[in-house]
């Protein structure tokens, strides 16, 4: 703003020179670097290195990873003209869409799931368009949104850490143009029933809204709404390699929609924009025999140690699906916080002032032995 009154001024003294005969340059020699204000004004927070050294239960990735047997039986297949040669996707889209059950005309492959929601955002919405979903959720819902110009309209969770359907419909105006949806959502684990996303797709198509489903956390609650982005337009669902599949470090996530609607989506994506090493493992992991049932059994041991302990420990917790738990603390939820990383080199996320809850923990949920730490760690630190 200073920059801007400066110049103004100047401008003005410039008329003045000029019209006493004065020798001074023309108005159009000035000119302004231009910057977005929406990117100017965006807030964002990037605190997520020096980490390698932690246990890392904060941002919903797989602690133990993939076998180191089978990720040494993977990288072996690594040829030099694969890490020479600009990737393709025709055939490992071939291998997803018999995987789920599609055709690839309804597959858009893309680098994480979160290039896959900016593209959505992007293609259907326009500026100063109405993006309507609930809070909190995946953050980058509302940073893509307000990064693009979009206006972002929030829906609070009840008190109770429910999600109310008729606040999110009510929210569903006539001008509204996308609603997004994270199933199960993160933080909370909330899931939608097939009466209540029924209830909300038959009010976006009646209001022509795309509807985004994001299934991030799919494979941890079998529940999916994909038949409905299959059958219809404008319903698009996104998913992740990140999480079951532990290749967060791989950036690997797609799209399924009408094939209109995607064709829409691959308008935006740079050519290969997916890398051969991300597409080769998870052809791997989604075609070896038995891979994805001991993934979820590893997990579902954790899970169900983690709950165990903490009822036994006298911690409510909420958290009906996903690889995350909300956890109510018994002190401080910023102070655990601050102990976990300083004294037992573990990550965990605080969330403030969320319902009845009040200030609370959500955790990342592993194997066994990485809930055994937490856990030991979390008795140790909350008292």
């Amino acid at each position: 703003m200073r920059k801007n009154i400066a110049t103004r001024m100047n401008m003005k003294g410039l008329f003045e020179h000029r019209n006493r005969g004065m020798n001074v340059p023309k108005l159009e020699d000035y000119k302004m670097y231009w910057l977005d204000h929406n990117v100017e004004n965006l807030v964002r927070i990037f605190d997520q290195n020096e980490r390698k050294d932690f246990l890392r239960l904060d941002l919903n990735e797989n602690p133990g990873g993939l076998p180191r047997e089978f990720v040494e039986s993977v990288l072996a297949e690594v040829t030099p003209q694969m890490v020479a040669q600009y990737p393709e996707t025709l055939h490992f889209t071939q291998v997803l869409a018999d995987y789920i059950g599609t055709d690839i005309t309804n597959i858009c492959i893309t680098n994480g799931s979160a290039e896959a929601i900016r593209y959505v955002i992007q293609a259907f919405t326009a500026p100063n368009g109405r993006i309507v979903g609930v809070v909190p959720s995946y953050f980058m819902f509302q940073v893509y949104s307000e990064m693009y110009g979009r206006n972002f309209v929030k829906v609070p969770y009840n008190d109770d850490l429910t999600i109310s359907i008729d606040n999110i419909e009510r929210e569903l105006t006539d001008d509204t143009q996308m609603l997004i949806l994270l199933n199960p959502n993160n933080p909370m684990g909330n899931v939608y029933s097939d009466e209540e996303f029924e209830r909300l797709f038959k009010t976006c198509q009646e209001k022509e809204i795309t509807l985004l489903i994001d299934e991030a956390y799919h494979y941890f609650y079998p529940k999916t709404f994909i038949k409905y982005a299959l059958k219809n337009k404008r319903v698009l669902v996104t998913r992740t390699f990140s999480k079951l599949f532990s290749m967060a470090g791989c950036r690997l996530g797609y799209v399924v929609g009408n094939p209109e609607d995607i064709k829409y989506v691959q308008k935006f994506c740079t050519p290969h924009n997916t890398n051969a090493f991300a597409m080769l493992f998870a052809e791997k992991i989604i075609t070896t025999p038995g891979m994805v049932d001991a993934l979820i059994a590893k997990f579902n041991e954790g899970r169900n140690y983690l709950l165990s302990s903490l009822d036994a420990n006298g911690y409510r917790h909420k958290g009906e699906a996903g690889n995350f738990l909300f956890i109510e603390p018994k002190t401080n939820a910023g102070h655990i916080v601050e102990r976990m990383k300083n004294e037992m080199r573990i990550l965990i996320k605080e969330y403030p002032n969320v319902g009845e809850f009040g200030n609370c923990l959500r955790v990342s949920i592993g194997e066994k032995q990485y809930m055994e730490r937490f856990m030991d760690s979390l008795l140790k630190v909350d008292r």
